[in-house]
């Protein structure tokens, strides 16, 4: 389920909403001001993939929380 940012033109809000299906997208308002004329913006999306954690290339698998080479090492 994608969660979109939106930003509405009358009040300046930028908030996000979660879309259960691309028809919902189309039916998004302001929660600030209840304007219905508001714009989908671009934004980043994360991507999860089977390995090793993002940005950790050591042997191991570790939390992301500290450089250790292990939770089991890790104070966390």
């Amino acid at each position: 389920m994608p969660i979109y940012e939106f930003h509405c033109s009358q009040c300046d809000n930028k908030f996000e909403e979660l879309c259960f299906s691309s028809s919902s997208v189309n039916s998004v308002s302001c929660p600030k001001c209840k304007n219905p004329r508001v714009e989908r913006l671009m934004s980043t999306f994360a991507v999860s993939s089977k390995g090793s954690p993002s940005g950790n290339s050591s042997k191991g698998s570790s939390c992301g929380t500290c450089k250790a080479s292990s939770c089991r090492s890790c104070s966390k």
